[in-house]
């Protein structure tokens, strides 16, 4: 199984397994990643789910469509590799990426 990792602002952190097609962001409500609230439930509509995607995965995860980008304004402390993970699914390109979350999300 594809394996996600999560890092935390002060570095603790959280290796999850991930199914093909679901979305990061449920990978990390169920393992219990902290700082992933996902308060929408996944739909694009409160930025609670934000990650920097590290450099070397950023290509696979596809570009941000236009209400990510809208959702993401609403975020604190956005950069050129913020996404919401809710927006990126699980596929076996992406085994063994690396997200970091932001400082504010704990």
């Amino acid at each position: 199984m594809p394996r996600v990792i999560f890092i935390e602002h002060n570095g603790t952190r959280h290796e999850v397994d991930a199914t093909n097609g679901v979305s990061l962001m449920r990978a990390a409500v169920d393992h219990n990643v902290p700082g992933i609230d996902a308060d929408c439930g996944g739909a694009c509509a409160c930025a609670t789910c934000h990650v920097y995607v590290d450099g070397d995965w950023l290509a696979k995860t596809g570009a941000r469509t236009e209400m990510e980008e809208s959702m993401l304004s609403f975020a604190a402390a956005t950069q050129e590799n913020s996404r919401l993970s809710c927006q990126i699914d699980m596929n076996d390109a992406l085994d063994g990426i690396v997200l970091r979350l932001p400082e504010g999300q704990h």
